[in-house]
C-alpha cells in the first residue's frame, strides 16, 4: 500500500483483513484510531486524507499482531470501563462489559440498603486491574476502597490505574482475605474472581486462552472454588448491614447462592439475569441484625 491511498482504503483493507484471519473487524478502526492518535470523530473527518507510509506501517504491523491472536487491548494498552480509560496488559484480564454490570447493580441496592453520604468500607477480592476498586472508589469519594489480588503483576497494573485516574484506593498482595487484618470487616465486598472450569478451556478462543493470565480466567472444582472459599470466610468479614456481589459464569448463579445460604442462611439472596437470560451476578444483602 502506498501513501495515496486513503484512510478509508486502509480501513477497508484492514477490516478484511482481520475477517479473513476470523477477526471482529471493527478492530481495523480501534487500531487505526490508535496509530493516528485521534478519536472517532476525528477520524470520520479525515477518511479521505492521505495516511502517511508511516503510519500505514505502524497500522500494518498491529493489524497482523490482532490476526495473530493478540488481543485489540494489548496492542494499544487500554480498555474503557465505566466511562473511564484503563491500562491493561497480560498481566490482568481485559475488562468485560459484564463487570460494570455488576458495579451498577451494586451501587444501586447500596443506595437502598446504606444512608445517604454514608461512609463505608469496601472490598474487591480479586481485583485485577483494579477496575472495580478503582471504580468504587471514582464513583463513591466517600467510600475507603481496598483492592486485593495474589498477583504482584496486577497488583502493579491496579496501582497504575488508580495514580492515572486519582483513585486514592489501598491495594495489598493477598489469597483472599489471607492478608488482611484478623479483625478488619467490609460493609460492602465485590469480586470477579477465576470461574471458568479447566474443562472449558478447549472450546475458548485461543485470543483469550493464549494472552489472559490463566490465574485470572481458570478455577478448580468447576470454577466454583474461589466462590466456596469466599463465602466460608465471609462470615467473619462483613459487617450489617453489609452487600456481598459476585459476578459468575453462565449456570453458575444458583450453587453460588447456595453457599452464601450456607454462610448468611437468614439474608435475602438474588440472582441477576443479563439481557440473554444467563445468570451473571449474585447478590447477598445482610440485614442490619439476624
Amino acid at each position: 500500500m502506498a501513501t495515496t491511498y486513503k484512510l478509508y482504503e486502509a480501513l477497508n483493507w484492514a477490516s478484511s483483513y482481520l475477517e479473513d484471519h476470523n477477526r471482529e473487524p471493527f478492530a481495523a478502526e480501534l487500531l487505526l484510531r490508535f496509530v493516528l492518535k485521534i478519536d472517532r470523530t476525528q477520524l470520520y473527518m479525515k477518511l479521505r486524507e492521505s495516511i502517511e507510509e508511516e503510519d500505514f506501517t505502524l497500522f500494518e504491523i498491529a493489524v497482523e499482531k490482532h490476526a495473530d491472536g493478540i488481543p485489540v487491548q494489548h496492542i494499544i494498552g487500554t480498555e474503557s470501563f465505566y466511562g473511564r480509560t484503563f491500562l491493561v496488559s497480560s498481566d490482568v484480564l481485559i475488562p468485560r462489559p459484564e463487570t460494570e454490570e455488576l458495579i451498577y447493580y451494586a451501587l444501586d441496592r447500596c443506595d437502598s440498603l446504606f444512608a445517604d453520604g454514608q461512609n463505608l468500607t469496601a472490598a474487591d477480592i480479586g481485583t485485577g486491574s483494579g477496575i472495580i476498586a478503582v471504580t468504587l472508589k471514582l464513583e463513591r469519594p466517600s467510600w475507603k476502597v481496598t483492592g486485593a489480588d495474589l498477583s504482584e503483576d496486577a497488583l502493579r497494573v491496579a496501582k497504575e490505574n488508580a495514580d492515572k485516574l486519582n483513585a486514592e484506593v489501598d491495594f495489598v498482595q493477598s489469597d483472599l482475605f489471607s492478608s488482611f487484618k484478623p479483625d478488619q470487616t467490609f460493609d460492602v465486598v465485590l469480586s470477579n474472581p477465576p470461574y471458568i472450569p479447566h474443562s472449558d478451556r478447549q472450546s475458548m478462543s485461543e485470543v483469550v486462552v493464549d494472552h489472559e493470565p490463566h490465574l485470572a480466567l481458570f478455577a478448580e472444582e468447576e470454577g466454583l472454588e474461589l466462590y466456596r472459599k469466599m463465602c466460608e470466610q465471609l462470615p467473619k468479614r462483613i459487617n450489617r448491614p453489609g452487600l456481598i456481589g459476585f459476578e459468575v459464569g453462565a449456570g453458575q448463579g444458583e450453587v453460588v447462592s447456595a453457599f452464601l445460604a450456607d454462610s448468611f442462611p437468614d439474608d435475602p439472596i438474588e440472582v441477576v439475569y443479563d439481557i440473554n437470560g444467563k445468570d451473571r451476578m449474585v447478590f447477598c444483602r445482610l440485614s442490619p441484625h439476624v
